[in-house]
């Protein structure tokens, strides 16, 4: 057991020595020439004027004159980071960077950490919109609840590129993909399964929205914060409706079985548990995996540590076991979305991403699993699967110009084999940049 425990915790170790190494993750890098000196007349002064004076004639030009159609911002403010808490903007930085290196590196989309030093709602939103000119997208990290609601839902009505946040949005839909690949191998239905969900904040709350979208009966899902399953009968119920609308919502409209019990009771009888809390094994115990139905798909996805440790949840009985972390089978991980999802909606300059094109996006990756054999350790693809997110680029894309939210309208084939191109350039860019040595060697002993 020791020595699991050790291994599960040895990436941390590593991740302290190689940011200390490195200075971080991520760099600028030139897309243009500089073949001579000259060149700085093209594209600095005075050459750089007339595309100045271009895009002032037709705002347009700058998708095509610019990086803006590949730039995004990642966006927080260290409130809620990981399952670290509030530990402020200088601490979250590197998990945007580490976002910005993914989004390059799986999505060939350049993205760069913004960590604020404001807080409140309106200051969040006013920087934010403050930045639109520069970027054709912006991806919200770490933002508490319930502020994080409210931020999303008015920079989506307010701004005219796509804002999503990554722990609402990006969490549902890779969560989704690997629901319905689950529910395929264990022979149960969409519209007839009973989820307990552990945890109330922005990621449950936003994925039991999609499977609600998907035939999920809303009646069916039991949702638990810190002091049990939210209901109508909770002293807290009115108070809810100013300190948390989203929780007053979920205590009308879910928990049909109208179970007031503790955490420890609310798996009982149910065929998934879906875990976004508390960053602690132990959190679900081996006894509340056993009070579940058969066949329990149990989804602990908490980072750095999972709710359960695996072993232990499957000695409980469960049938399907999946984490967010890549060193267990079933990683249940933003970085199987966002990079293929940006990708798609930067492709065909979408003004926002929906919640279609969300489902788009779970529905492909979940078929690019099924595609290759499902089995209980493979209900979806891992990120070393690159075809993933050209395919999810396609899938998102198209939906978008469905949906009437594209600014371009490319085929599928046309969003696809660019997608391919940009994230098969990203990849081998960095490859070369390797093996050339201009990313230095790592020291000895430092992989997993």
């Amino acid at each position: 057991m020791d020595e699991r425990i050790e291994r599960a915790r040895r990436p941390g170790y590593l991740s302290n020595k190689l940011h200390s190494f490195y200075k971080g993750k991520t760099e600028m890098a030139l897309k243009a020439p500089v073949r001579d000196f000259n060149d700085f007349a093209i594209w600095y002064t005075p050459g750089v004027a007339s595309p100045c004076r271009a895009i002032r004639s037709d705002p347009s030009m700058v998708w095509e004159m610019t990086n803006r159609s590949n730039t995004i911002a990642v966006v927080s403010d260290g409130s809620r980071v990981l399952g670290l808490g509030d530990i402020g903007p200088e601490a979250a930085i590197p998990v945007m960077e580490g976002k910005s290196l993914l989004f390059k590196y799986l999505g060939g989309v350049d993205a760069f950490p913004l960590c604020l030093g404001v807080h409140d709602e309106e200051s969040i939103i006013d920087t934010v919109k403050a930045l639109e000119p520069c970027l054709g997208g912006i991806n919200l990290e770490d933002i508490s609840t319930p502020k994080c609601f409210p931020i999303l839902d008015r920079l989506r009505n307010e701004m005219g590129i796509p804002v999503w946040h990554d722990d609402q949005q990006g969490t549902a839909t890779v969560e989704v993909a690997g629901f319905l690949n689950a529910l395929k191998l264990v022979g149960k239905s969409v519209d007839e399964v009973q989820i307990s969900m552990i945890g109330a904040g922005a990621a449950n709350i936003r994925i039991a929205s999609i499977l609600t979208q998907i035939g999920v009966r809303p009646k069916h899902i039991i949702m638990c914060d810190s002091r049990g399953v939210l209901n109508m009968e909770r002293e807290d119920f009115e108070k809810m409706r100013s300190d948390s609308p989203e929780k007053y919502r979920i205590c009308q409209e879910y928990n049909g079985m109208e179970r007031e019990c503790t955490i420890v009771d609310c798996t009982k009888g149910s065929d998934v548990l879906l875990c976004a809390s508390t960053p602690k094994p132990g959190t679900v115990s081996k006894d509340m995996v056993r009070k579940m139905s058969d066949d329990p798909i149990v989804f602990a996805a908490a980072n750095p540590e999972p709710e359960i440790w695996p072993w232990d949840a499957k000695e409980a009985g469960a049938h399907i076991m999946a984490t967010g972390r890549s060193d267990f089978p079933n990683q249940i991980n933003n970085s199987l979305g966002f990079p293929g999802i940006f990708r798609g909606a930067l492709d065909v300059r979408a003004r926002t991403i929906s919640d279609g094109m969300c489902i788009a996006a779970a529905m492909e990756l979940a078929k690019v699993a099924e595609d290759k054999g499902l089995h209980k350790d493979y209900i979806i693809p891992s990120m070393d699967e690159w075809e993933v997110f050209p395919r999810e680029a396609a899938a998102v894309g198209i939906k978008a110009i469905e949906e009437g939210i594209a600014r371009i309208r490319p085929s599928r084939e046309e969003i696809l084999e660019n997608a391919y191109a940009i994230i098969k350039r990203s990849r081998e860019q960095t490859r070369y940049l390797m093996e050339n040595g201009i990313i230095e060697k790592s020291p000895p002993d430092t992989r997993l």
